[in-house]
């Protein structure tokens, strides 16, 4: 039962600075392109791809923090319900090329985003091995 306390703190989290960092990222590019929802889910996969590597690497992350960093704040930091529903609004409104755009985008996007997390976790983790 511990591990859902964990979850549910890092969700909360998560979804205070997904709230924080697309209100930001949209309110500087204007409401023409959902960049903020795009900026969100591009930046998560990239924490999640890199959470997830070292944490499954290295023994110093208990099942306890890996749940609250990967489950619990990337989980409620990711936006993909909102990245859905706005995609059917663009495809409501007529805008079928920004959809295509946007879905490509996020899709492409996030899995080269958790690649790059995964990439970077390994050579710090190299890193810190030493010569």
């Amino acid at each position: 039962m511990r591990i859902f306390w964990y979850i549910a703190l890092g969700g909360a989290i998560g979804s205070v600075i997904r709230y924080a960092v697309g209100l930001a990222v949209q309110s500087r590019t204007g409401g023409e392109f959902p960049v903020g929802t795009l900026v969100v889910n591009l930046s998560g996969s990239l924490l999640l791809g890199f959470l997830l590597y070292y944490a499954l690497s290295t023994p110093g992350f208990t099942p306890e923090i890996r749940a609250l960093l990967t489950t619990g704040l990337c989980g409620g930091y990711t936006t993909f319900s909102t990245f859905s529903y706005e995609t059917v609004s663009l495809l409501q409104e007529g805008e079928w090329r920004r959809a295509i755009l946007y879905v490509a985008l996020s899709v492409l996007g996030s899995v080269v985003a958790a690649m790059l997390g995964i990439i970077a976790a390994r050579e710090l983790l190299e890193l810190g091995r030493g010569p």
